[in-house]
């Protein structure tokens, strides 16, 4: 999917500059909003395809190909990171060694949540890695989940149950809810998991139907329809709304709002998926956004954050700190592209073959004894 490529560069380019020039896009953090519903709705429709093709999900390969992917990347960054701390005296360096200790483990969301006031200095450094550690421990839970829920539930059971999923971390937070409780909200993986499982349930959905159904019609018909709207609201949130300042701290946005924004994402993303002749399908797969989000979206939201922090402690002027960081950080991605992810990618134990994106209507096992549709997942997967 070019364009879910290119939104991921949109969203990547938006939150670095929100780190750079918060002025310019108050909400910019809404980019990684974003990021968490399409990384909802890829990783289930993998496993959602693995499920159709072979009647099961292999968690132990699972596991492996998410580690491959993500984590070296990541500890090549935090090894730079570190050791820039112990041996350069960079004041927005200085202790960094934990903070790089912290975003290995994918904990660093984990420590913020844990901050009633002020962040603390102990993650400064890296703390834009809090996202990563969200994704990475929804990656360890959903897949068994979802085995669990498909192999005991109907198709059309699993989807009531994970639409009443991603109802729960909202009432949740509407129990949560006190300005000091603005870090333990926004970091937490209970406290932000509906907006990945709102891209899984978008996911599920599009499996559920057939290619000759009706409803699969009527929702790219209506796909279309939101696209623009959704696009729009998604740049009006990140031009006006302050989400992450103490200004932005209210019961609206820290309770229903990250869920009015995923689901805004969805919107966005069946339209990608649906409706591939639509303006804002094909503004989003022009190949050199497609590229750099296929390939240098994970790596530039890396690298910005210690990227940035340099430049700064080296002296750059604050007036030229956004273009310099955006060509710094994107020189250190294609460098991570080039030298870690691609060379694992291509590696013998972590094989990627790009799928022909022909469309077909693959049943799967009944989930028990019983057959008929409604206890048969239909999955339209690339073969």
């Amino acid at each position: 999917m070019a364009g879910l490529d290119g939104l991921r560069t949109v969203a990547v380019v938006l939150v670095i500059v929100y780190h750079v020039q918060p002025d310019l896009v108050p909400g910019g953090s809404v980019g990684v909003d974003v990021f968490f519903t399409i990384s909802g709705f890829v990783i289930t429709r993998v496993l959602v395809g693995e499920y159709a093709r072979t009647g099961g999900i292999g968690l132990w390969s699972f596991y492996r190909r998410r580690w491959t992917r993500l984590m070296p990347a990541l500890l090549v960054m935090c090894a730079v990171t570190a050791l820039l701390s112990v041996t350069l005296p960079l004041p927005l360096f200085r202790g960094a060694w934990v903070a790089a200790v912290l975003a290995a483990g994918s904990v660093v969301n984990l420590v913020r949540a844990g901050n009633p006031g002020t962040y603390a200095d102990l993650t400064a450094p890296l703390s834009h890695t809090w996202s990563l550690g969200v994704e990475e421990q929804f990656y360890l839970a959903w897949p068994l989940l979802l085995l669990v829920l498909l192999r005991r539930a109907s198709a059309r059971a699993v989807l009531i149950w994970v639409a009443v999923l991603c109802v729960l971390p909202v009432l949740w937070r509407w129990a949560l809810w006190d300005p000091s409780a603005a870090h333990r909200i926004y970091n937490g993986p209970d406290t932000r998991a509906d907006q990945l499982l709102v891209g899984a349930l978008l996911a599920l959905v599009l499996a559920r139907l057939r290619a000759d159904d009706p409803r699969l019609a009527l929702l790219r018909r209506w796909a279309g329809r939101l696209c623009w709207p959704a696009l729009g609201l998604l740049a009006l949130i990140a031009w006006q709304i302050p989400i992450t300042e103490t200004s932005g701290w209210n019961p609206v946005w820290y309770t229903v709002g990250f869920l009015a924004a995923a689901l805004l994402t969805a919107c966005v993303v069946a339209a990608l998926d649906l409706c591939p002749r639509w303006w804002p399908t094909r503004l989003l797969s022009l190949s050199a956004p497609a590229w750099v989000g296929r390939n240098l979206s994970y790596g530039m939201y890396l690298w910005h954050y210690p990227v940035i922090r340099l430049l700064h402690d080296l002296g750059v002027p604050a007036d030229h700190l956004l273009s310099a960081g955006l060509a710094a950080t994107f020189a250190a991605a294609l460098a991570s592209y080039a030298f870690v992810e691609r060379p694992l990618l291509r590696g013998g134990r972590f094989r990627v073959r790009r799928p022909r994106p022909v469309e077909s209507v693959v049943p799967v096992k009944p989930l028990d004894s019983a057959v008929g549709e409604d206890r048969t997942l239909l999955s339209r997967v690339n073969v």
